[in-house]
């Protein structure tokens, strides 16, 4: 079952499967999950969410991953390797509901621009109301207010442009926005 496609419940306990390279961190982490309440499994197959502290993000694909001091993009939850329990515990029940979680305190990497093949890569409609919105110095609240849709939908939006565009910021996605239109700008 895909990410997209798995939904779960958070209220409960969630399956843990722990991916460490170390023992001893692995066994640390373990009573970790373990005091949160949740249950700690040692097969893919029937675990919820993958904790991961290391490089191998393979289990991506299939299950939502959690990694610690990790900031490969491919993963859904990013926290620092020092999180605490807490932290640890509200991110597993985010990734699994299907929620990207970054932590402040992970390098802020900013979205990757898209491929060069992609460069040229359309905004929707959506995302130029998103984007003039912006440019009127509106909040995500009083966007969502404007265009008649959810504030989550609205921070969607606002990812894919800054993905789209290269951006980290919504000034940067402005700017490169503007240098866009005038590189797309045919003069007769």
């Amino acid at each position: 079952m895909s990410v997209a496609t798995k939904k779960l419940a958070v209220t409960g306990p969630l399956r843990i499967l722990i991916d460490a390279r170390d023992s001893s961190r692995r066994s640390a982490l373990s009573r970790l999950v373990a005091e949160t309440g949740h249950i700690v499994v040692d097969d893919l197959k029937s675990a919820d969410v993958v904790l991961l502290e290391g490089s191998d993000v393979s289990a991506a694909d299939s299950l939502p991953v959690l990694a610690l001091g990790n900031t490969d993009t491919r993963v859904q939850g990013m926290l620092s390797r020092e999180a605490n329990a807490e932290q640890i515990d509200a991110a597993l029940r985010a990734v699994a509901a299907g929620l990207i979680v970054r932590s402040s305190t992970v390098e802020n990497i900013g979205f990757e621009s898209t491929r060069e093949s992609d460069a040229r890569t359309l905004l929707t409609p959506r995302e130029l109301d998103v984007l003039a919105a912006i440019a009127d110095g509106d909040t995500n609240k009083t966007i969502a207010r404007r265009l008649g849709i959810s504030l989550h939908t609205v921070k969607f939006h606002v990812e894919s442009l800054f993905r789209k565009l290269g951006a980290r910021t919504r000034t940067e996605a402005l700017a490169k926005a503007s240098e866009r239109r005038l590189s797309d700008t045919i003069t007769l």
